[in-house]
C-alpha cells in the first residue's frame, strides 16, 4: 500500500477521484484527496469480487474521502476478466447514481503503470466520460 504520498495531477475537472483497477491481475483501488495519492492491492483470493464493495468502502472511510460531486471515479474498462469488469463497472455506475458523481472510463494502455507520471499523462487524455462504459473483455 502506498501511503501519502504527493502527486501533482494536471489542474483539469478531476480533482479528487476513486479509481478501480479491477481487471483480474494485479488489481488495486486507489483515492487521490487534495493531493495525496493513496493505493491499497487488493489480494488475490477467490471471493475478491464479492468482497470489493466492502473493501472499497473501509479504505474511502479509512482515509476520510467524501463521496460528494467534487469526486469523479476512474475505472478501468478492460481488457481483462469478465466478472471482475462486470463488478467494478457496476460499483462504480451505483456509486454515481446514488452520490451524482461523474464515471470516467480508461483502458489498461492507459496507465501502464500506476505512477504519478502515468496518472498525469492518463488525466490529460480525454477519458470515456459518463455515458456507457463498454467493457473489453479477454477472449
Amino acid at each position: 500500500m502506498v501511503v501519502g504520498r504527493k502527486i501533482n495531477i494536471m489542474q483539469n475537472e478531476i480533482k479528487n477521484f476513486v479509481l478501480l483497477n479491477i481487471i483480474g491481475r494485479d488489481d488495486y483501488i486507489a483515492i487521490k484527496k487534495k493531493d495525496k495519492l493513496i493505493s491499497k492491492k487488493i489480494q488475490k483470493k477467490d471471493d475478491k469480487n464479492d468482497n470489493l464493495v466492502t473493501d472499497l468502502f473501509k479504505f474511502i472511510k479509512t482515509h476520510d474521502l467524501k463521496l460528494d460531486r467534487n469526486t469523479s471515479i476512474l475505472v478501468n474498462i478492460g481488457p481483462g476478466s469478465f466478472s471482475s469488469l462486470r463488478i467494478s463497472i457496476s460499483i462504480a455506475k451505483g456509486i454515481g447514481i446514488a452520490k451524482g458523481i461523474k464515471i470516467y472510463g480508461f483502458r489498461n494502455e492507459d496507465l501502464k503503470e500506476f505512477s504519478d507520471h502515468h496518472l498525469n499523462r492518463l488525466l490529460s487524455k480525454k477519458l470515456l466520460e459518463n455515458k456507457l462504459i463498454k467493457p473489453i473483455y479477454l477472449s
